[in-house]
């Protein structure tokens, strides 16, 4: 009897054992210089209790989004704007700041603390912006803000702080884009990442150099925090368009996308091919967009039967997200347009992740569900 108990325990140990063993992943993507795997997630996301929005974090990264139906989004009150004042507040030696309009009291009365008690505040901006009233007050406290004095857009919308983070992602700082938009923002936490976007702040505030009047010269272009590796651009230095087209037609399975504004041919073309190969492709863009912009690809969406559709928004819907094959996120300031690749001076990440495009893709799922 004790042999026979004996030889049941070492079966369950063994069986214990095996039903541990972490599956192997087969989620390679590409990227422009190599395969990429989508990180295995570290731990589980948080939740971040945002009255008007939705917050999750992790340990390196917060990601915010959003939440215009809310009924507090009319008050104006309680939106992801705080986290970011917070951050501001919290900050000991530098705030860079590249935006390209600014009307939240919230961020202008968080930079002017910082002001005040000795901490650098930089900023660079679109010019046809800097008489609004808040960067007044910014200027009129001695705080430096260079505009780009040019005809394309300034039209990046990010924040460095002490070196050693940084806010990114396509919602302008004002009070329309935190609480009537469609909008996403995301702290990154990482020394590496934060140099990428000090080095492309210094072309612009030091260097005053904008637009297609500047070089590549990006330390890291691709960083990899906590196993997930992110691929960093800035256009019009890095040839975005051509990146995405690469990405995009290498998808297997589908294509999410929601696009403030979507008149760039190569990356319409990349999306019908994906399609007629079987890859599931659907998408969101703004109404008034798709009704006033020249050479939209909303028709011809259309005309090729994809489930691309207007949103129901009152505000824009200010996104400029793809998510491919539910692991990959492209986000950042960067509207799928011509302008934005040979003009305009924005940035945009490729995050390698399937925690996080679940959470693109909730995003997703609340502003098609609600589209016509």
């Amino acid at each position: 009897m004790k042999k026979t108990s004996t030889s049941l325990f070492l079966l369950l140990i063994l069986t214990l054992a095996c039903s541990t063993t972490a599956p192997s992943l087969d989620s390679a993507h590409p990227s422009t210089t190599e395969a990429v795997s989508a990180s295995e997630p570290s731990s589980a996301l948080t939740e971040i209790d945002i009255p008007a929005g939705y917050g999750f974090k992790n340990t390196w990264f917060e990601l915010y989004f959003t939440d215009p139906v809310n009924p507090l989004s009319s008050q104006k009150t309680g939106g992801i704007d705080q986290p970011l004042a917070e951050a501001i507040d919290s900050a000991r030696l530098s705030v860079d700041v590249a935006i390209y309009s600014l009307s939240l009291n919230s961020i202008r009365d968080a930079l002017l603390r910082a002001q005040d008690r000795g901490v650098q505040v930089r900023m660079v901006m679109e010019s046809e912006n800097l008489d609004r009233s808040d960067p007044q007050r910014l200027l009129d406290a001695d705080i430096s803000i260079l505009g780009d004095r040019r005809e394309g857009l300034m039209h990046n919308k990010f924040v460095i702080i002490d070196g050693s983070e940084v806010w990114v992602g396509g919602m302008n700082y004002t009070d329309s884009g935190t609480y009537e938009d469609n909008n996403v923002m995301m702290r990154i936490r990482s020394v590496k990442m934060a140099e990428n976007y000090a080095k492309e702040f210094e072309e612009m505030f030091t260097d005053d150099k904008f637009g297609d009047n500047v070089v590549a010269e990006t330390p890291n272009p691709r960083v990899t925090v906590d196993g997930t590796p992110i691929d960093v651009y800035f256009s019009p230095d890095d040839g975005v368009q051509d990146v995405l087209v690469d990405i995009l037609s290498e998808a297997r399975q589908s294509i999410y996308f929601m696009a403030f504004s979507f008149t760039a041919d190569a990356l319409g073309d990349v999306l019908r091919e994906r399609a007629e190969a079987g890859v599931t492709v659907a998408g969101v863009m703004d109404e008034d967009q798709v009704g006033s912009n020249q050479g939209t690809e909303f028709d011809p969406f259309r005309q090729a039967g994809l489930d691309v559709y207007r949103d129901a928004n009152l505000g824009q819907m200010h996104h400029k997200i793809m998510i491919v094959d539910e692991s990959i996120v492209i986000v950042g300031s960067y509207n799928f347009t011509n302008s934005a690749e040979t003009r305009n001076d924005e940035n945009l990440l490729v995050i390698y992740n399937d925690e996080i495009a679940a959470k693109f893709m909730d995003e997703f799922r609340r502003i098609y569900g609600l589209a016509k």
